[in-house]
């Protein structure tokens, strides 16, 4: 199951408070202000700043 859209909708990076969105193979959010990738992992969004890799980074 992936994440619905109401969810995306509602969902703001923890860091600056922005707008995120879904990467490409839909498994991490992405914080365009802030450089940062939200891993998604069993379907569940990990939204801790600590655990967030720089987007550039690869997983």
């Amino acid at each position: 199951m992936a994440l619905s859209k109401e969810l995306l909708e509602i969902l703001a990076c923890p860091k600056c408070k922005g707008e995120i969105y879904l990467n490409s193979t839909e498994d991490g959010l992405i914080c365009d202000n802030c450089k940062l990738l939200y891993e998604i992992k069993d379907d569940i969004p990990i939204m801790l700043i600590d655990e967030a890799k720089p987007v550039s980074q690869k997983i």
